[in-house]
């Protein structure tokens, strides 16, 4: 028996799990962008539409994101070193049955059901782990792990469009399906941490052990609300930004340029947000917000783009989805505490499934109809911007005039409430003591 630490001890082997999850990042956000190459193939082979090829990957994205509870249940009981380490052979599976496929019903299963559900079982796990790991630094660390998307679309984006040149879809599915068996050793790396306020034993029934009592608070009811419409539009580009540069006539690689520069504004916006939001000098919701509506602008810009304003369209749209993107896991500590992190994580991924499974379908479908994805990217911009206007309602998310207190120099626990009058309440009477000023 090890004693229990006094809070989350901020580096050390957080670090070797920030970069577990940035290799869990990598391997599944990263490589469902860069899926969005092989989709022209697929439809071509199958002879089916654009619309029903994006099946693929929406279902993939939304077995991902809804299941995400299912994992985050299965790591608060078996913890999250098996869970992630059995959702990378299930991973690897999916790919390996997809290389095989003789219809598009094949590729539905195994990328979208069976891929799908690794995926599940590794991504919430792994994050919220780590951020169990840190506490002033919570934010940088997220983004860092979540650089894993950018990078991981910098190099697969134009590897897998040399795969599709040289081994076809099936060669190109059976390698990634190697590549993928590498979330198994990412999950090896989680090692349990045991915190003050944790529960002795693990949620009995389903609700507990899902957390779905945490819609009952205001705060993480208004963000899941704003959270599921902003992933209507968010994930469109995951699956249509390298088709509608085909579309715009810029060719295979010239797609696959356009892929990887907005994977270099996403990873480096990342980690400049993570450090930003950890200095304290605007309220995460209040950053949240900002970039929510940034991110749907940027969407908007690369759906008017056309070739060298298109290429700078993906790079304002990856900088602003970037930013997005830490802001979303480090907002949940303050409004659900440590404790139910992991849970939260979970329900977070299963809101933005709602937008996942229909945001790609319905954008191949204007595709179909109107014969670019102009109209798509237009419609999945203001489901973006709404959600964005939602956020507004988070406690510090706009700015009021009233008297408050500065931040103590040792943050005071997180307990699950995002407000700045219950911050200074939790200040020791042996604390620093907090300096009253009055700000708008």
């Amino acid at each position: 028996m090890t004693a229990k630490p006094a809070g989350p001890p901020d580096g050390g082997w957080g670090w070797v799990v920030a970069a577990a999850a940035f290799l869990v990042n990598g391997l599944s956000y990263g490589l469902l962008r860069s899926l969005g190459l092989a989709l022209p193939a697929l439809a071509e082979h199958f002879d089916r539409s654009a619309q029903d090829t994006a099946w693929v990957s929406a279902l993939a994205l939304a077995v991902q994101q809804a299941a995400s509870p299912v994992g985050s249940a299965l790591s608060t009981r078996w913890g999250s070193r098996p869970v992630v380490m059995v959702g990378g052979v299930l991973t690897s599976l999916g790919f390996v049955f997809s290389a095989f496929a003789g219809s598009l019903l094949h590729l539905y299963l195994g990328l979208g059901l069976l891929a799908g559900s690794g995926w599940a079982l590794a991504f919430a796990p792994a994050l919220g782990t780590l951020s169990r790991y840190f506490s002033r630094r919570r934010v940088l660390a997220v983004g860092l792990a979540l650089t894993g998307n950018g990078v991981s679309s910098l190099l697969l984006a134009p590897a897998l469009q040399l795969l599709l040149d040289t081994f076809g879809w099936r060669g190109a599915l059976l390698l990634l399906g190697a590549i993928t068996l590498h979330l198994t050793p990412c999950g090896a790396l989680l090692r349990p941490l045991a915190l003050p306020g944790d529960s002795p034993s693990p949620p009995r029934g389903p609700v507990a052990a899902l957390g779905l009592g945490l819609f009952t608070r205001r705060a993480f009811a208004v963000f899941a609300l704003a959270t599921a419409l902003i992933g209507g539009g968010y994930f469109v580009p995951y699956v249509h930004l390298a088709p509608h540069a085909l579309d715009r006539g810029l060719g295979g690689y010239g797609a696959a340029l356009v892929v990887a520069v907005a994977a270099v504004g996403d990873a480096g916006a990342r980690l400049v947000c993570g450090w930003l939001a950890d200095q304290g000098w605007v309220p995460l919701p209040r950053l949240l917000a900002v970039f929510g509506g940034l991110t749907g602008l940027g969407l908007l810009a690369v759906g008017l783009g056309w070739g060298r304003p298109l290429l700078a369209a993906a790079g304002a749209y990856g900088l602003s989805a970037g930013a997005y993107a830490p802001l979303v896991f480090g907002v949940l500590p303050g409004l659900v505490g440590l404790g139910g992190v992991v849970q939260a994580t979970g329900l977070v991924m299963m809101l933005m499934s709602l937008g996942g499974l229909l945001g790609p379908p319905l954008s191949g479908f204007l595709r179909d109809k109107t014969g670019d994805f102009t109209a798509s990217f237009l419609v999945c911009s203001s489901l973006i911007l709404s959600g964005s206007v939602i956020y507004t309602g988070l406690p510090g998310a706009l700015p009021t005039c009233r008297r408050r207190a500065s931040p103590p120099a040792t943050p005071p626990p997180e307990r699950g409430e995002l407000l700045p009058a219950l911050q200074v309440a939790l200040l020791s009477p042996g604390g620093p003591q907090a300096t009253p000023d009055t700000t708008c």
